[in-house]
């Protein structure tokens, strides 16, 4: 179909057009004008919405479903809607699902579950053979099927000599390998940042030092064997400073941060609501205010909704027993605007693509329309209603957000909420 999008606001600092309201039509996916007022054509659907802003389309770089194994949770199909209505025309899916994605036959699977989807599905593959850390999985024929990098979600690389291996075979064919910053051996069975609060609440710690360790010892592998390395969903104040100092040696690294780690405290955990066990968990205000930095400094190049749905049976029980995660994709957008500028909060929503080379689309005359729909003004309180993802698990409940998206305009199809 072709649409017109009528007084949008561009905010994309890579086009002629950035910080302008003007006119778009987009014909078979396609920018074909962009003009101060552009008359609605026959067989041309208007686009008329409040404040319209629009963006390159956004991309989270860790985002679990379910499905295959764990259809209770997340189907592919509604997943993918989700995204769309959350503002999302990118996502990375994570390989934890039943069987774990370490072959290429399993890659494919993901990518034909998705077909004709306005949301462009990029599958993570494992790192290691059932995500166990023993053998390498297929990472050359991962990457031939179309997988876009490899790590087993939230499972630390125990063997350094592996992540060696990995790291020198990967540059054979300029892939991006995932190592989750957590040495388990410090953790222990620790649930919760180890703090004053874990200590006036009873329950086991993990110190921030159980994540510093890891990624030091990470950066000494990358910088002994070269290649690309990216630390997914850092949360402590050294770690930020670790891969600031790891970039200004010139290593290939990278790194993001979930949304949760940026705006809540292990404070939250005086209710022991489940919803706030993540992994890695929730830390200080010092930690969030370092991270806050870290994203105006660059040295954090993405912010991830960490979408991890876990049905009730798994999530609403004892907090010793629940499984780690909350979902994010809905409330993504809410919560970067409440506590960044908008410009920031594009630039951590599309700033990945570029690391997991993904195609961006600069806003302007005859190029592909890949576009995330907003409004960024207007705050509201995040409810139930607002939920779109089969599970419910969400650590943002009674929380303010700020503006509301409308959906995204990819692959020549339009998805409003």
């Amino acid at each position: 179909m072709n649409f017109l999008l009528k007084a949008a606001t561009v905010i994309d600092p890579s086009s002629p057009f950035h910080h302008q309201t003007v006119d778009i039509l987009i014909e078979n996916g396609i920018i074909k004008d962009i003009d101060a007022l552009i008359e609605v054509k026959d067989h041309v659907e208007e686009i008329k919405l409040e404040n319209l802003h629009i963006s390159q389309g956004w991309f989270d770089s860790s985002v679990s479903f379910g499905e295959p194994g764990y259809e209770e949770r997340e189907t592919i199909a509604n997943g993918l809607n989700v995204a769309a209505k959350s503002g999302f025309t990118d996502i990375a899916l994570n390989p934890n699902t039943l069987p774990i994605i370490d072959t290429s036959a399993s890659v494919g699977f993901l990518q034909s579950k998705s077909l004709q989807h306005p949301v462009n599905l990029h599958p993570i593959g494992a790192l290691t053979v059932q995500s166990i850390g023993i053998d390498l999985a297929e990472l050359y024929d991962m990457k031939q099927a179309g997988a876009i990098a490899f790590g087993d979600y939230k499972k630390p690389i125990k063997n350094p000599n592996l992540l060696k291996i990995a790291l020198l075979y990967a540059q054979n064919f300029d892939g991006l390998v995932l190592s989750f910053p957590q040495e388990n051996n410090i953790a222990g069975k620790g649930m919760v940042h180890e703090e004053e609060q874990s200590t006036l609440l009873g329950l086991k710690g993990i110190p921030a030092l159980a994540e510093e360790l890891q990624i030091s010892r990470d950066l000494f592998l990358l910088e002994y064997t070269g290649g690309k390395l990216h630390i997914p969903t850092i949360s402590t104040a050294k770690s930020i400073q670790l891969i600031k100092d790891a970039k200004a040696k010139g290593l290939q690294v990278t790194c993001s941060v979930s949304v949760h780690n940026l705006h809540l405290t292990d404070k939250e955990l005086a209710t022991f609501d489940t919803n706030y066990k993540v992994l890695p968990p929730l830390r200080t205000q010092n930690d969030i205010d370092s991270i806050l930095s870290g994203i105006k400094d660059g040295t954090i190049d993405m912010v991830t909704t960490d979408h991890q749905p876990v049905d009730i049976e798994h999530k609403k029980v004892e907090f010793d027993n629940a499984m780690y995660g909350t979902i994010g994709l809905e409330s993504a957008f809410g919560i970067l605007n409440n506590v960044l500028p908008i410009n920031d909060t594009i630039n951590v929503l599309t700033g990945g693509k570029e690391v997991f080379q993904i195609e961006s689309n600069t806003i302007d005359k005859g190029n592909k329309a890949n576009l995330s729909l907003f409004n960024p003004k207007g705050t509201t309180t995040f409810t139930n209603e607002y939920i779109l993802s089969t599970s419910q698990n969400s650590a943002f409940l009674g929380k303010e957000i700020k503006g509301n998206v409308y959906g995204i305009l990819s692959n020549k199809q339009l998805i409003l909420k």
